[in-house]
């Protein structure tokens, strides 16, 4: 599935934050019906991959509103990835939320992205959006924790010693150019505020995941350790046994939006 025209044009761009910490972020935002989906990307990912896309083609198809941006450090946004931390991804999720989306919503989050869909709905939970509630979630190799579980308690003692006395290490990219990326200690340290995974979740609406079982980022042991953290009633995991971290296939698509239809 390909992308809609307009998705080549330009993106709109607001700041969120203030002073030094502020940041040009970069949003695409379909008007149309409601229920609205609103993506949220993965770690290093940006609103131009391949699900994202697929999920604006979907909408543009169905005359839904759509909403897709790129964190700080990410994409067409501005800022340094270095400087990133879930807090601040977090800020930016939330402003862009509030500002562009009304009605109910549909909120998908890939990877680091269902762990922002996660810390979104418990937001909104504290403060609800003036225009807009949640849908549902829909959650795609889900990585709540990412930083501390399937980053930190991983390290080697030599990774986790640079980390703490240099601020940083340079991660080897599995993707893309194949250019290191850093791992800082802030993300770390910073990551440890916003930690779900040691109690229950009450998100307050229904939630799909989506699971591939070969995935070599996220293992399908994380996905099992979060439904066991969400409310029993109107939560779905799907294990896709020949599935990778990606779920960028056809008929990986296919059920991503599936999943999206039968919550909206």
């Amino acid at each position: 599935m390909t992308s809609s025209a307009d998705s080549a044009e330009p993106p709109v761009f607001i700041e969120v934050g203030s002073g030094a910490a502020a940041r040009r972020i970069a949003v695409r935002a379909r008007k149309g019906a409601a229920p609205g989906l609103f993506w949220l990307g993965g770690f290093k990912s940006d609103m131009a991959g391949t699900k994202a896309l697929a999920l604006d083609a979907w909408a543009a198809e169905r005359g839904r509103a759509c909403v897709r941006f790129d964190y700080s450090g990410h994409g067409e946004s501005g800022g340094d990835f270095a400087e990133g931390t879930i807090g601040r991804w977090l800020e930016e999720s939330v402003a862009l939320f509030r500002q562009f989306c009304s009605g109910r919503q549909v909120v998908v989050g890939s990877s680091m992205g269902g762990w922002m869909a996660l810390l979104l709905a418990r937001e909104l939970a504290r403060q609800p959006a003036d225009a807009a509630s949640l849908a549902g979630l829909v959650l795609i190799a889900p990585a709540p924790d990412f930083t501390e579980e399937l980053m930190w308690k991983g390290f080697s003692p030599e990774v986790r010693q640079e980390i703490e006395s240099k601020g940083v290490w340079l991660r080897p990219s599995q993707y893309g150019d194949g250019s290191p990326y850093p791992i800082t200690r802030a993300l770390i340290e910073e990551g440890r505020n916003h930690l779900l995974l040691g109690s229950s979740i009450d998100v307050g609406c229904p939630v799909r995941i989506l699971q591939g079982a070969q995935d070599p980022d996220v293992p399908w042991k994380h996905a099992f350790a979060l439904a066991h953290r969400l409310p029993a009633d109107d939560v779905v995991l799907t294990m896709i046994q020949d599935g990778d971290h990606r779920l960028s296939r056809p008929q990986d698509i296919a059920r991503i939006m599936a999943a999206v239809a039968e919550i909206g």
